[in-house]
């Protein structure tokens, strides 16, 4: 049996998010399809982690077994035809059956990004069009709480968590070039909706509706407080996925 790693990007726009479901199209339905009909037998995948309803993804990763030795180039190629246009795959590389794309992350990149300019027709499905001004120092201000180890219970919509809803956030980057603000997290692992609830979290904060110390205090509440802020999912990016065998 061989095991493959592959990287790809898709555009999450007309995607109900990854997963496969019922009904609705989802990026792991749209390409365990698609292995099948190469390979003539059932695969099924195995991602990085989720994402949700119209989140992007630059370099996600998933794996799957196959008993036959592939090509890696030809195969990526005759994939990519089968595939619809909107998800593409970047590279297949065979890996040992014990590399696992979820249990193996080291670390996640993600990126947000927020228009506080004039909004555009073209670009409503790439970022969030908030088109209001926003006090970048009182962003960069608050956003320093959230560095390092924490409890993000009141940070994502997920019920259970086996971790305690400890995660690690190594960086979060904020930048503007014309109009444009984008927020870089990398992680240890994000929960659900957790880059989008501290991405709308900062935005509330830099627009006035909430204090600076309200991500402090936010961290140390209990019983739990789950923030109201949430950034639409058309702004978010996964850029990559690293893996321990790469350190």
């Amino acid at each position: 049996m061989f095991r493959y790693k592959v990287t790809l990007s898709y555009d999450g726009t007309q995607f109900l998010g990854w997963q496969r479901q019922p009904e609705g199209r989802t990026v792991q339905s749209e390409i365990e399809k698609a292995l099948s009909q190469i390979l003539n037998t059932e695969i099924t995948i195995q991602s990085s982690g989720r994402t949700d309803a119209q989140v992007h993804a630059k370099g996600q990763v998933f794996h799957f077994d196959s008993d036959k030795e592939l090509a890696g180039e030809k195969f990526r190629y005759s994939l990519n035809r089968v595939l619809p246009k909107d998800i593409h795959i970047i590279e297949i590389k065979n890996v040992p059956t014990d590399f696992h794309a979820r249990f193996g992350v080291k670390a996640k990149h993600y990126q947000y990004l927020v228009n506080v300019g004039e909004a555009s027709p073209f670009f409503n499905n790439y970022r969030y069009e908030l088109m209001r001004k926003v006090d970048i120092k009182k962003v960069l201000l608050a956003s320093k709480d959230f560095i390092g180890r924490h409890d993000f219970r009141n940070f994502t919509s997920k019920e259970i968590d086996d971790n305690g809803f400890i995660r690690e956030i190594y960086k979060l980057d904020i930048s503007v070039q014309d109009d444009i603000v984008t927020f870089d997290f990398i992680g240890s692992g994000f929960m659900r909706y957790m880059v989008r609830m501290i991405v709308g979290t900062l935005l509330a904060i830099g627009i006035g509706q909430e204090e600076v110390s309200f991500v402090h205090e936010r961290l140390l509440a209990t019983p739990r407080q789950t923030v109201r802020y949430k950034a639409p999912g058309q702004g978010l990016y996964l850029v990559s996925v690293s893996y321990q065998e790469e350190a």
